[in-house]
């Protein structure tokens, strides 16, 4: 009963390889090369997932999972466990339902068009404008996000997936130098789930010092 997660340190892969860790689920990790240099790297894992995208979580049955939020909806009921995800009748449960479908469907797209314009933009001199654009749209949306969070943890007093999606995603672009004097509720998040201790792994193996 053994998952199989594609991924690259310090990529969205993390994401759910943290999920796995705080569960405690046996999985391994399948290493997948640099997406944006690497056809080789693409043509694998479009073996697995069409999209050729991380995280792809082979399932222990074998079928193939995708997307973030579904997974972690999904592990959520497999483990039969509230501890990322609020159940059905807890008061916050809308509220974490609306930021991590946000996550995923506003912020997280920010990256797969930025990070590497050409596949977006066919004319050269369009694709330095387009990511400053995007990066630009993305500076609002943290501002959003930001000005929703609570204390000590997105939430409040309940620890979710969500901090696990902001520890992670506030490594990116632009940096928590950013967070901390422009998204200030999230560098606190950010900087309080570095010190969680179930993911101290899973952090020094995605971002180490």
């Amino acid at each position: 009963m053994t998952y199989k997660l594609y991924g690259r340190a310090g990529w969205g892969s993390a994401i759910v390889e943290a999920q796995l860790a705080w569960y405690g689920l046996p999985f391994t990790f399948e290493p997948v090369d640099d997406l944006f240099k690497s056809p080789d790297a693409r043509a694998r894992l479009e073996k697995v997932n069409p999209l050729a995208q991380v995280p792809t979580l082979v399932m222990p049955d074998g079928s193939v999972m995708s997307e973030s939020a579904a997974i972690t909806l999904l592990l959520a009921d497999i483990t039969g466990k509230d501890s990322l995800v609020p159940p059905p009748q807890a008061p916050e449960r809308a509220k974490f339902l609306r930021w991590l479908v946000f996550l995923v469907a506003n912020v997280y797209p920010t990256f797969t068009y930025a990070d590497d314009p050409s596949r977006f933009v066919a004319v050269e001199a369009g694709r330095e404008p387009f990511r400053a654009a995007v990066d630009a749209y993305a500076l609002r949306l943290w501002h959003q996000v930001d000005g929703e969070a609570g204390s000590p943890w997105f939430l409040g007093e309940r620890f979710s997936a969500l901090d696990i999606y902001i520890g992670i995603m506030t490594r990116w672009r632009p940096k928590r130098g950013w967070f901390e004097s422009e998204a200030p509720h999230l560098f606190a998040i950010a900087r309080r789930i570095d010190h969680v201790p179930e993911l101290a792994e899973v952090w020094k193996r995605n971002f180490p010092a």
